[in-house]
Formats: C-alpha cells, structure tokens, sequence
C-alpha cells in the first residue's frame, strides 16, 4: 500500500471508501468510458439504449443479447485494491464500501458492509413472483431468461431511467457523512447522481485515486494517478 495512504488510515477512526469502474478494470473487467471502454465502442444501438428500462421492456431479448455479451464478469476475480479494503475493514478502520459496480467482488473479497449503488449482477429476480435467480441462470440461458412462473427475470442492475435504491442511498450519504477519512478511487466523478454523493463528506482527509482528474482534485489531502490496486494492495 502506497505509505501515504498507510499513514492517513493508521490514524483514521472512521474510513469509507468509495469507488467505481476504475477498482476492478485491474481484475480485467473493463470500465466504460475510457477510449477502449464499453461506451466507446461501436454499436447500431448506443450502450445506453441498450442498457435502458425502456429497451429492457420494448427490446428484451435484443437487452439480454447485449447484457450476456458484455456485462458477464463472472469469472473475474478480487485484485489487491478488493482484498486490501477488506482487510481494513477487518481491523475496523474501513467502515462501509461504496460501490459503482455491479461485479460483486468486494463482497468476494471479503468486505461485508458493501453499499451497491447501481445493483449487482449477481442477483436477479422475476418481474412478477420475485424469485430469486443466481447469475449463472441468466448468463446460460437460451435467450430471454424466465421464471418458473413464466415471466422474465430481471437482473438487479440499476438501468438507466431507474432510479437508485432509496435505502442504498440514505446509507451511503450516512456514512459519507460520519467518515474523517474518505477515499474516492477508480471514478472519473461524472457519473450522477452518484458521484454527488461525495459532497456530503465533511471530514479531514480526502483521498483521491484516479488515472485521470477529477473535479475534486483541489479539495483531496492527497491526489494520486496510478493503478488503484498498486496503491491499495498491501
């Protein structure tokens, strides 16, 4: 771990972390809006559209054809950034995870308070019944995934139009509120309205890891532009 960063969370009583697509492109899943990134790529229907509730409900299977092909991150596993932070939280100085993601790897590091702002691909559930349905049975099935009950099974991802889970939220902002040290990794802090969320913190130091800049690079403690899993892993 870069010592500067050792050296903020050895004195830190109440440390959150909060991330987003840069975190886990080091355990080789891609993030979206870098030159190579998804929404850079091109398509007959914009990434955006295709991952929209509106398609999902007009164009399921042609959403499911996309969502199979790109959005499967089932074999990634946790890099040193996933497991460092889950170490932290074991010695009770990380308090909460905030996410971007929906790869599930924090939790398969390790971490246990895991605030997934925009869903996960690991869960899924019917539209009608809400039956539970792991990942596997979405990305292994023959087109449109279906319930038992006959409808459509739903990935728990936040799609655009969605909004964000309200509990999800209140709990982030909580913790966002309640941390003397917060640290911002892999987000290019553009993407609303979650990265509106870190305007709520109010403590002494603000850590910044980020390939690129940020709009908050002024306010951090500490502004760092490397890999997150080179600074983070112990």
């Amino acid at each position: 771990m870069d010592s500067r960063v050792g050296e903020i969370l050895e004195t830190s009583r109440y440390a959150v972390f909060f991330g987003g697509a840069g975190v886990s492109t080091e355990s080789g899943i891609p993030d979206f809006r870098s030159k190579d990134g998804l929404y850079n790529q091109k398509f007959s229907v914009s990434p955006e559209e295709m991952l929209s509730h509106t398609y999902f409900v007009n164009h399921t299977a042609e959403f499911f054809r996309f969502y199979k092909e790109k959005m499967n991150c089932l074999r990634a596993k946790p890099n040193p950034a996933h497991l460092s932070l889950a170490e932290w939280e074991r010695r009770g100085v990380i308090k909460a995870v905030i996410t971007q993601n929906i790869d599930g790897l924090h939790q398969m590091a390790g971490s246990r308070c895991v605030l997934e702002l925009h869903g996960s691909v690991r869960r899924n559930y019917c539209y009608r019944c809400r039956k539970f349905y792991d990942a596997d049975v979405i990305f292994s099935a023959d087109g449109v995934p279906t319930c038992t009950c006959g409808d459509v099974i739903k990935p728990d991802v936040v799609l655009y139009e969605e909004a964000l889970d309200t509990n999800t939220v209140k709990e982030a902002i909580r913790h966002i509120e309640s941390a003397d040290t917060l640290i911002v990794a892999g987000t290019s802090l553009t993407v609303y309205p979650a990265a509106g969320y870190v305007q709520y913190f109010r403590g002494e130091n603000l850590i910044l890891i980020n390939r690129d800049p940020t709009p908050l690079d002024g306010q951090a403690t500490l502004c760092i532009r490397e890999p997150v899993g080179e600074v983070l892993g112990m």
